[in-house]
């Protein structure tokens, strides 16, 4: 995942040079030969190069390539349409996870990453033959740096959120599975929890989009990160004792990912869809630290014992409702936008435009913000 995030700069400036086709088909090549590279690896160091390097690097030209196509193909459906495609993740890692099991135990775990190899090729290839961009259209701007972004208060509220939910994320779902054998379930329970936990973020990030075109983009993600916070702090660490806790949090999980159904279509309601490319750019790259040193964290923090996972759980959930104050801020921010420039929630302000509007001193008044945190509204 971090090696994914590390590339984004490199992948924004080839898509402003190349394309967007193009720089997803590099993704896929590359996807292929760390597979294939995978399967003839006699030693750790061959593994790391293949699967760390080598998919990371093509899992980042992927993934940042056509992360910033979709909400530019829609206005009033942007949030659901972007969620129903970040949902294939969740459906995806469910059956990557039950046919690799059986791959490996009949084939050998070889053949089986030849198997991925062909059906990452294939698929992925056929994708980068139908995908079209609006690039053109909205006047996208591929800069890897865009320096406008740096002096922008919302845009760093806007990572905070990020920064937050990606070390309770990245916790949640690399412990999951070692948490149930922690507090003394087999392993076959500690896989059907988190298969359960990845379909329930497949279905549960197109319903988080679906709802968030309904009662606003801000509202939905920042009411979803809290939900969140709030499961770990009470149903992880009382209920998950249980199995039958352990499966009700996992179902919980689809609040856990809000931050990939989410991420696109707030970002473009911060800094506008011109800008978008740009602004994930510094984003993903932002996130790289948090990504890679979040399960550190949490392997760190585990004690032995069947609450060994306790401080490693508060820190989830204190995490999360940090989140969710990040974003509750940049929902007054958005508010005070939207009353200043006349804008309802199916158009968004380039960073221009909301340059423009903004008070001499680049600062919204305390009290705006204040009236925002309480406002209920449609944003």
């Amino acid at each position: 995942m971090s090696t994914a995030l590390l590339v984004s700069p490199l992948v924004t400036a080839c898509i402003g040079r190349f394309g967007t086709n193009p720089t997803l088909r590099i993704g896929v090549v590359l996807e292929a030969i760390s597979f294939i590279g995978a399967s003839f690896s006699t030693q750790i160091w061959q593994l790391i190069l293949s699967q760390g390097v080598c998919f990371g690097i093509g899992l980042g030209f992927c993934f940042t390539s056509t992360v910033g196509v979709v909400p530019q193909w829609f206005t009033k459906r942007r949030s659901f349409a972007n969620a129903i495609s970040a949902g294939g993740s969740g459906f995806g890692g469910l059956i990557y996870a039950l046919s690799t099991n059986a791959m490996i135990s009949n084939l050998g775990l070889e053949w089986a990453f030849r198997i991925l190899a062909v059906i990452a090729f294939v698929v992925n290839g056929a994708c980068s033959l139908v995908l079209r961009d609006r690039n053109k259209a909205v006047g996208s701007v591929h800069v890897a740096f865009h320096l406008a972004l740096f002096k922008q208060p919302e845009f760093w509220l806007f990572v905070g959120w990020g920064f937050c939910c990606i070390i309770s994320y990245t916790i949640v779902v690399f412990s999951i599975t070692d948490y149930a054998l922690t507090v003394g379930f087999t392993a076959e329970q500690g896989s059907i929890v988190s298969a359960i936990f990845n379909l329930s973020q497949g279905i549960g990030r197109p319903l988080i989009g679906l709802y968030s075109d309904k009662f606003g983009r801000f509202n939905v993600a920042g009411l979803s990160t809290l939900i969140a916070g709030i499961a770990a702090l009470s149903l992880w660490i009382f209920a998950g004792r249980s199995y039958a806790g352990l499966i009700v949090y996992s179902i919980f999980g689809l609040f856990a990912g809000c931050i990939w159904p989410c991420v696109a279509p707030v970002g473009a309601e911060v800094v506008g869809l011109q800008l978008l490319p740009s602004a994930l750019s510094i984003y993903w790259l932002v996130l790289v630290l948090p990504a890679t040193f979040a399960e550190v964290i949490g392997l760190t923090l585990r004690t032995p014992g069947v609450n060994g996972y306790l401080h490693a759980q508060l820190l989830t959930g204190f995490l999360y409702i940090g989140a969710f104050m990040f974003l509750w801020l940049l929902r007054s921010w958005k508010l005070d936008q939207m009353n200043a420039l006349g804008f309802d929630q199916d158009r968004t302000a380039g960073l221009e435009e909301q340059i423009q509007r903004r008070p001499k001193n680049g600062r919204m008044p305390l009290r705006t913000y204040m009236a925002g945190l309480f406002a209920v509204k449609h944003v």
